[in-house]
């Protein structure tokens, strides 16, 4: 994808992610069972252990969430057929490949790779590690040509590498994009604005990151949290993002939200409920 970024560093945050999962595991699992429980007593259904998702991040949204990506990015509403995408599209971020346009020159596949090979350290992208991070913040292809691309495409027929690709796209774009459209309650369609953003634009520092859109749109209207109207909120976010894009080329074309944010956003469809017919890049897409 066209996203620019600061790189991301999964290091530092791999341990204490890990933990804090796990006790957040056990406390979901230790309240959910009722203190009079006994032995015989039924179980409670599995469902109830989690606490129910109420917006993008709802199995069902979160696919549609993809399938809205996959078609600005990949022409396509198959998501799934995109684990084993990649090319250089000339954005001056190297290779863009997989499910979430992951780049050699912005950390993000750097990230990706070392993640997969923690899991699987005989994959056959491990040996492209030291290249990748001397590439990583450049365009460069050194030590990656000629052989990165064709195995970029095996991984991509292991599940762990696509698990893997599923886990660097939560972690990075859609858990904060979801996150944070929530404490500014934004519904469905305003977390999937945030998650589009995030992904295009990146969490970084510059002036065309997500956080600096958020921040334009919030000097322009109070969210829901704070008493603001949705769509008065939206519109204003929706006008920030263009304006990011315009500053790139590689994003000048604003169809992504000229003609599919905006017009569920007209709609009324808050919740991005199918059916969804929307353009982009002058191709049609729907979703019954």
């Amino acid at each position: 994808m066209h996203h620019l970024h600061n790189s991301t560093s999964r290091r530092t945050t791999r341990l204490t992610r890990t933990i804090g999962l796990a006790l957040l595991a056990l406390g979901l699992t230790f309240t959910a069972i009722p203190a009079i429980a006994h032995a015989g007593a039924p179980m409670p259904p599995a469902a109830h252990l989690e606490a129910a998702a109420t917006g993008l991040d709802d199995p069902a949204k979160k696919d549609i969430a993809m399938q809205l990506v996959s078609s600005a990015e990949n022409s396509t509403l198959d998501w799934k057929a995109q684990y084993g995408y990649i090319e250089d599209i000339g954005d001056g971020r190297g290779y863009t490949a997989g499910i979430i346009g992951f780049c050699s020159g912005t950390g993000d596949m750097l990230d990706l790779v070392e993640l997969h090979t923690e899991r699987r350290p005989d994959n056959v992208l491990a040996s492209y590690l030291p290249a990748l991070r001397a590439v990583d913040g450049t365009d460069s292809h050194e030590g990656l040509d000629p052989g990165f691309t064709g195995h970029w495409a095996e991984a991509a027929s292991d599940p762990a590498f696509q698990q893997a690709q599923n886990d660097e796209r939560d972690r990075v774009y859609f858990d904060p994009a979801v996150g944070q459209g929530k404490t500014d309650g934004l519904g469905t369609l305003g977390q999937f604005a945030y998650y589009d953003a995030i992904v295009m634009h990146g969490n970084g520092s510059d002036s065309t990151s997500f956080g600096s859109i958020r921040q334009k749109a919030l000097a322009q209207a109070s969210p829901p949290s704070q008493g603001g109207d949705k769509v008065a909120y939206l519109d204003a976010f929706l006008d920030a993002r263009v304006r990011a894009m315009k500053q790139e080329e590689a994003h000048s074309d604003t169809s992504r939200v000229d003609t599919a944010q905006r017009v569920f956003l007209r709609n009324g469809n808050l919740d991005l409920d199918p059916p969804l017919d929307w353009q982009v890049y002058g191709e049609s897409f729907h979703i019954d």
